[in-house]
């Protein structure tokens, strides 16, 4: 039987089964799953200290330590692992991970223009890095005129935007943004989150954590509760899919 003319194929970019994860003697994570397809925004929401930064560092390979199946594009990412935080890390990101840690985590002297080139991580990005620069500072219009200036010198809602800027320079599939608004006045992180979600995803996929349901609700595919480590089903889920 043939598939309606609507319908629409969707592959798993992201399928976590079983994970915990922590740090030192402390379980951050408890068994959690979670499944992302490509094309689709997906929301995790919760208070501060309830494990979303810890299940992006797990993704990412970056937690004390950590068991269970993380596939990136079907592959193995996750390990069981003792060694210390990011051995494995470098892999992940060649395997199509862009991870945007919460707060501004750039280097004060660089540029901006620099900071932007240093997310193309990859051969591919890097060959890529002047058309993909301008894509980025389509979304985020106020860097046009701030290409050369030290980042240290910026307003906090401009180092965000260079920080995420940063993280759309990869060739990701997968795009982990850590609390965007975080810190910002209201109405710049509106503004932050407006741009980010204004991304074209194409065959990639986001996942956003976020203390502030409402920047979210009505503007990503799903939206999943998180709290004391353990997903707590879909908040709500809101846009249809094609």
């Amino acid at each position: 039987m043939n598939k309606p003319e609507h319908a629409v194929q969707r592959r798993i970019v992201l399928d976590v089964n079983g994970l915990s994860a922590g740090w030192g003697p402390v379980r951050v994570i408890h068994d959690l799953d979670l499944k992302v397809s490509s094309g689709e925004r997906v929301g995790i929401v919760g208070l501060n200290g309830h494990g979303k930064s810890t299940l992006f560092q797990a993704i990412a390979g970056l937690t004390g330590w950590q068991r269970g199946s993380i596939l990136l594009e079907g592959h193995q990412v996750g390990r069981t692992r003792s060694q210390g935080p990011g051995r494995y890390t470098h892999l992940v990101v060649r395997r199509g991970l862009a991870l945007i840690p919460q707060g501004d985590e750039i280097f004060h002297g660089l540029t901006v223009e620099e900071h932007l080139d240093s997310g193309a991580f990859t051969r591919r990005a890097w060959s890529e890095r002047s058309e993909r620069k301008k894509k980025v500072l389509a979304i985020f219009q106020p860097l046009q005129k701030l290409m050369k200036v030290p980042v240290g010198r910026l307003s906090g809602g401009e180092r965000r935007m260079v920080a995420i800027g940063r993280g759309l320079m990869a060739d990701a599939s997968l795009f982990l943004v850590d609390e965007p608004s975080l810190g910002l006045a209201p109405k710049i992180g509106k503004a932050v989150i407006e741009a980010l979600l204004a991304v074209e995803l194409g065959d990639s996929a986001m996942v956003i954590a976020e203390q502030n349901v409402g920047l979210l609700e009505g503007r990503v595919d799903r939206i999943i509760g998180m709290h004391a480590g353990k997903l707590k089903g879909e908040a709500s889920v809101l846009l249809p899919h094609a």
